[in-house]
């Protein structure tokens, strides 16, 4: 087997073992391109690992730091011994794909070590499109589907998934002292977020304010399942099916962890 060859197959295992973290591109991608799609998510789940994996802390933002170096080695076609850049150097270059999505979700990972409360839904809604939104770009683009509607809806699509998991992984993210709930949000609602996120025992009138902020965020992200609806319509082949049961399935959680519930995809 060739370096090429073997760094692909790296980057398949490293893809799949954590494909549920990236739920856009999985079997609707064309044969030939899905170890391009491995190198992709290779390149982001090692990346998200930096930022977020026990082993890695105390050295997050140096080795975020170096993968950022080698996106910009690889990418002309630089020397790397790393597999997950040889594969990705490979398809960044056949298929003419931007380096700005990989500079954003570095930028996303890099805020999750210095960032740890969100002031407002704006600036949730920036690092969604930074950490979440350049995943689907991506897709399209290896895809050769990435026309100016399409990344729109997907945007919106992928950034509702991103949500979805952060409301689903409240009990997750807030024992680390994270929290994506807007401070704003959480005063208009009467919540003090820090006591949420300490995990104390709520009164019963702060338990109500906490569901009253729940209720606010899950709204919205509600209305992005909305907007992304008419995505998988605009898309050919196996990706158009993937795309509407990634639609369903993330709609799905929201509403089983919200009881929240849209109109059907048609």
């Amino acid at each position: 087997m060739d370096a090429l060859a073997t760094a692909r197959a790296r980057c398949r295992d490293l893809a799949l073992r954590h494909y549920e973290n990236f739920p856009v591109g999985r079997w609707g991608v064309p044969r030939d391109r899905r170890p391009d799609i491995h190198a992709v998510y290779a390149f982001a789940r090692m990346a998200d690992d930096f930022a977020d994996e026990p082993q890695y802390t105390g050295k997050r933002v140096e080795l975020l730091d170096d993968w950022g170096r080698q996106l910009e080695v690889c990418a002309p076609g630089g020397a790397t011994t790393d597999p997950v850049f040889l594969a990705l150097g490979d398809t960044i270059r056949r298929l003419s794909l931007p380096l700005e999505p990989f500079r954003d979700l570095l930028s996303a990972f890099r805020q999750d070590v210095t960032k740890s409360r969100y002031q407002s839904w704006d600036e949730v809604l920036d690092y969604c499109r930074r950490s979440a939104d350049p995943v689907g770009r991506l897709v399209l683009l290896v895809c050769g589907q990435d026309g100016e509607d399409q990344r729109n809806l997907s945007n919106d699509l992928c950034t509702a998934l991103q949500l979805t998991n952060f409301w689903q992984d409240l009990s997750v993210d807030h024992p680390r002292g994270r929290s994506y709930l807007p401070l704003e949000d959480a005063r208009t609602a009467g919540v003090d977020l820090d006591r949420l996120v300490s995990g104390v025992e709520l009164e019963d009138a702060e338990f109500e304010a906490a569901e009253d902020l729940l209720a606010t965020v899950e709204e919205r992200t509600l209305a992005l399942y909305e907007a992304a609806r008419p995505l998988p319509g605009l898309l050919r082949g196996g990706l158009k099916l993937e795309i509407a049961a990634t639609w369903l399935g993330g709609s799905a959680i929201l509403e089983e962890t919200t009881g929240m519930e849209g109109e059907a995809l048609t």
